[in-house]
């Protein structure tokens, strides 16, 4: 059986752009993109404080779903300008994310849906338990 899960603050996506926040589909939960876009829709225009909002509002999501960044199995970034903002990404990711890793692919874009969101996060899960 699926469920879905939502960090309360962010479930306004979820109605105007019908998607999943978090699916949980048994020992894997897929998590869709996450932005540094608040809750008011404002972005903020420095690029560490909007990587380091992107990752607030994903951990918020995984505690929706009573995971952790322990628990993230693969990432997925999406990143305009991804060379220039690449060093202050990964300064901003170590924060959160910590050893052992997990796989990392990072992709560069020109635009993300919402105007001056310099980058998108996607993760994928595995609950403890589930596997080796």
């Amino acid at each position: 059986m699926r469920k879905t899960y939502s960090a309360p603050d962010f479930a306004h996506f979820h109605d105007t752009w019908h998607l999943s926040p978090a699916l949980d589909a048994g020992g894997f939960v897929f998590f869709s993109g996450v932005t540094g876009c608040r809750p008011d829709g404002s972005v903020a225009e420095d690029p560490e404080t909007q990587f380091r909002d992107a990752f607030r509002f994903l951990g918020d999501t995984l505690l929706a779903a009573n995971l952790g960044f322990e628990d993230v199995v693969e990432m997925t970034t999406y990143q305009v300008d991804l060379r220039r903002h690449l060093a202050v990404f990964t300064k901003v990711k170590d924060e959160f994310v910590k050893p052992p890793y997990p796989a990392w692919s990072s992709i560069g874009t020109t635009e993300l849906i919402t105007e001056g969101v310099l980058a998108e996060i996607r993760v994928i899960c595995q609950r403890r338990g589930s596997g080796s």
